[in-house]
């Protein structure tokens, strides 16, 4: 196990500035997961930390020391790829040990690290096969269990399971965290996939065009967004919003009117706003209830719903330009153009500046 740390971390090609100063603290035994949409700069990011891509300013930070100039293969880490990276001649053995004989590794202890991982991984049948006989989640133990045997500082992760099918990426979802479980080693893993980031980390950084919009635990940033683009980003289906005006504001009270003319009233210890401050109201699709039609918040026309026997998620639009979805329990009589009544569960709702996209919720 060890401890990762990220100190004003600068990545530039040419004259285009990929990574802007991210500093981050990853404790010994963490499984931190980078998150963000295409683009954003994670697998950048980690493959700075592995060694892969030079760093143009700042300093990576391995158990306190500093490894900006130590090649990748002397910084303690392994690394599991999105493409696997198998020799496709060599049998599943020979994947698993090549990079311990590079190392003159004891023959030995070469065979009691590869029986060990594929013990662990389920493997132990498949060694003596070539990937070509095996199915991609086989493949991916197999790039998983050549990680295992280095025995790694830190165990780095570049969205493994983006190859596989839905069913197979839940299934080694829960292979990979029962594996950090067992091994106790610090985990980076990246992903685009915010339910991995949910399901898996001990702690979220979430990224955006090269910065560090939220770090922390997976609830505290779903419950607590810092500004709108984590709050869109982090949640399935994405939360929704609404454009709104401050009307009033009392000790008590915040008041906000929406262009359509639908009013709600706010606990005021919650948010910090003033008169006639544009806004963004969020609320989580599941955190909605469905009434009568003049009886709710809003008046919401439902466009389609999607009946899928435990649960319900509608969408519609609130007024002219604010598409909403609604994720209700069970199994709900809704038709298409049917308008309902949708109530905010007032204790989850969020507010954001309009301008700056940032959480007006009092610190």
């Amino acid at each position: 196990m060890a401890t990762l740390e990220l100190k004003n971390v600068e990545k530039t090609y040419g004259n285009v500035d990929v990574i802007h100063g991210i500093d981050l603290s990853i404790d010994s035994g963490d499984f931190c997961v980078f998150v963000g949409p295409s683009g954003c700069g994670k697998s950048t990011l980690l493959r700075m930390i592995a060694g892969l891509e030079s760093i143009t300013d700042g300093e990576v930070l391995i158990e306190g020391n500093v490894v900006n100039h130590i090649t990748a293969a002397k910084r303690g880490l392994a690394m599991v790829f999105q493409s696997y990276a198998l020799y496709p001649h060599m049998t599943v053995r020979n994947n698993l040990s090549f990079g311990l004989e590079n190392l003159n590794t004891p023959k030995s202890e070469i065979k009691y690290r590869v029986d060990e991982a594929a013990r662990m991984l389920q493997i132990e049948d498949l060694l003596k096969r070539r990937p070509g006989q095996l199915s991609g989640g086989q493949r991916q133990r197999v790039a998983i269990g050549r990680a295992v045997v280095r025995e790694p500082k830190i165990f780095l992760f570049d969205e493994p399971l983006s190859n596989l099918d839905a069913e197979l990426r839940v299934a080694m979802r829960g292979e990979i965290a029962s594996l950090h479980q067992r091994l106790g080693n610090t985990m980076v893993y990246v992903t685009h996939d915010q339910v991995e980031a949910m399901t898996m980390a001990d702690k979220i950084a979430v990224l955006r065009a090269g910065r560090v919009e939220q770090y922390g635990k997976p609830l505290d940033i779903y419950n607590n967004p810092v500004n709108k683009f984590v709050a869109g980003f982090i949640g399935s289906p994405s939360m929704n919003f609404l454009e709104a005006v401050v009307t009033s504001v009392d000790s008590d009270s915040i008041v906000v009117a929406t262009p359509e003319g639908s009013t709600v009233t706010l606990d005021s210890n919650r948010f910090a706003t003033e008169p006639n401050q544009k806004l963004s109201i969020g609320i989580r699709a599941n955190h909605l209830e469905v009434v009568d039609s003049d009886a709710g918040d809003f008046v919401m026309e439902v466009v389609s719903a999607e009946q899928l026997g435990g649960e319900t998620y509608l969408y519609g639009n609130i007024g002219e330009n604010s598409s909403f979805t609604v994720h209700l329990p069970g199994q709900v009589n809704i038709a298409r153009g049917e308008k309902i009544g949708v109530v905010l569960r007032k204790i989850e709702t969020q507010l954001f500046d309009l301008a700056s996209g940032n959480s007006l919720r009092q610190q």
